[in-house]
């Protein structure tokens, strides 16, 4: 399990996210972190990843990782970034390899080209392995940047918005395979989206964040309330329930006292 206490971030002398305490991330589920620009849902993974520099504390089963070295939180955790690197000439195939045996160095050379190409296969994704990065599209490159997290089989998985870039088709597919792969390893996996019903429908308890505080957080029918949208987002809305019997969001207007410049 993942526990975040006290968790400050800052750059210069602008704050960022300020004493930040989350709800329990329990092993096999998915919490959606969500919020307006600039609320802190990067930062957040960032800090977790151990790529910004943070106060506070981040337990992972009972053990400190905030101590730890950056390449041994690397072993722990897999982060996908919103923004991914530039496009290279190497190849998928390559790429998603490297990353396997970065990590995972009990592998003979075998058994990390079988885990890649199940990797691949997993995702649908088997008729990208050989081409450049850089024939790819921005979608094709995240779901490449997918792999190479997954194929890591860390105890951690973070994605900043992984679906940003991606189709209908391709980001529920996405999602059946991020909570297969979580349940299925018991990982735990946070997943920062602009998208409040993906998270509504696939995530297990979402996070709502503002200005790097935290507004509610819980199973998304009780978290996600319309005054927490309206807290969250500033705008006014109702909460919907599908024939399914999933809840999901309706946004009506920007709230009568919001200023878009805030």
């Amino acid at each position: 399990m993942l526990n975040i206490s006290h968790l400050q971030v800052s750059y210069g002398a602008a704050r960022v996210i300020g004493d930040l305490s989350l709800p329990t991330v329990m092993p096999g589920s998915i919490t959606a972190v969500l919020g307006p620009n600039g609320a802190g849902k990067s930062t957040l993974l960032k800090a977790i990843a151990g790529l910004a520099s943070c106060r506070g504390t981040v337990i992972l089963n009972d053990e400190n990782i905030t101590t730890k070295s950056q390449r041994a939180r690397s072993q722990m955790i897999g982060y996908l970034p919103q923004t991914l690197p530039l496009p290279t000439t190497l190849v998928a195939y390559e790429a998603v390899l490297s990353a396997c045996r970065s990590v995972r160095s009990d592998l003979s050379r075998v058994e990390a080209e079988k885990a890649t190409e199940d990797t691949f296969d997993r995702l649908g994704i088997r008729h990208l392995a050989m081409r450049g990065l850089d024939q790819l599209s921005g979608g094709q490159r995240q779901m490449v940047g997918l792999a190479q997290v997954i194929v890591r089989e860390p105890p951690v998985m973070l994605l900043d918005e992984p679906t940003s870039a991606l189709d209908l088709r391709w980001q529920l597919g996405l999602f059946d395979v991020v909570k297969s792969i979580t349940r299925g390893r018991t990982a735990c996996c946070l997943v920062a989206l602009h998208d409040i019903n993906l998270a509504m429908r696939h995530c297990d308890q979402i996070i709502l964040l503002r200005d790097g505080d935290l507004v509610a957080a819980g199973l998304p029918a009780e978290a996600m309330t319309e005054q927490a949208l309206h807290s969250t987002y500033a705008v006014e809305g109702r909460i919907e329930t599908c024939r399914l019997g999933t809840p999901y969001v309706i946004a009506d207007r920007v709230s009568s006292d919001a200023a878009l410049g805030n």
